[in-house]
């Protein structure tokens, strides 16, 4: 699951270095953008039928790779995926 995240991030972003640097701040480095927050959404919904609505997160919550996976990973569980 992990790395289907990271290549799905690395896709949004156009840019790997979020596979080799998971902590990498994605909104202060310009590699995200509120519209490609919505497509990693849409996506995570898509991908493991873990329903992540934008307004239950803060941009602090998921701002890191490593955020993002920890994030999916409690949805699936809360939600017994």
């Amino acid at each position: 699951m992990e790395e289907k995240i990271l290549d799905m991030l690395a896709d949004i972003c156009g840019d790997e270095i979020v596979k080799e640097n998971p902590d990498i701040d994605l909104m202060e480095e310009d590699l995200m953008d509120s519209l490609d927050w919505t497509e990693l959404l849409v996506w995570v919904e898509e991908e493991f039928g873990a329903i992540m609505s934008p307004s239950e997160y803060t941009r602090e919550e998921m701002n890191t790779p490593n955020k993002v996976i920890a994030q999916v990973k409690k949805r699936l569980e809360e939600q017994n995926l």
